[in-house]
């Protein structure tokens, strides 16, 4: 698997299409680190590691609105293996409007571009979630 993050939002994209309440995830301290940033900001339910050794993985609950939509319209890939993508706290954009957040990867952590800005620190923008 050439990217973790991508099959990650897939999983997650893939899960929410049909309404599963969880969905597993290999562990890596990435991943661990982007699904902290969607449960803060309010779009997951809840995020914990499970399992020892090798078989780690992320055990990620989904969040569901009354009506059974998720809090997660979609999830999109924004800096690849092939092409990163960077931006100083001065270029960072609001994401559908301000209904979104882009999880950006700085040298404080990963964290999102609302807080980014906050904090005036630039970084690679991993994923958009809206």
């Amino acid at each position: 698997m050439t990217d973790p993050i991508a099959d990650m939002l897939t999983r997650i994209r893939n899960a929410k299409a049909v309404k599963k309440e969880t969905v597993s995830v290999p562990y890596s301290k990435i991943k661990m680190a982007i699904a902290n940033t969607l449960k803060k900001e309010g779009f997951i339910e809840d995020c914990e590691k499970k399992g020892k050794k090798v078989r780690k993985v992320i055990e990620i609950k989904l969040k569901y609105k009354q009506n059974g939509d998720s809090f997660i319209m979609d999830l999109k890939r924004i800096s690849k293996p092939g092409q990163r993508i960077y931006k100083g706290y001065k270029d960072m954009f609001a994401v559908k409007q301000g209904l979104g957040i882009a999880v950006v990867s700085t040298p404080q952590g990963i964290m999102s571009n609302k807080e980014a800005k906050r904090k005036k620190v630039g970084g690679e923008v991993l994923c958009e979630v809206w």
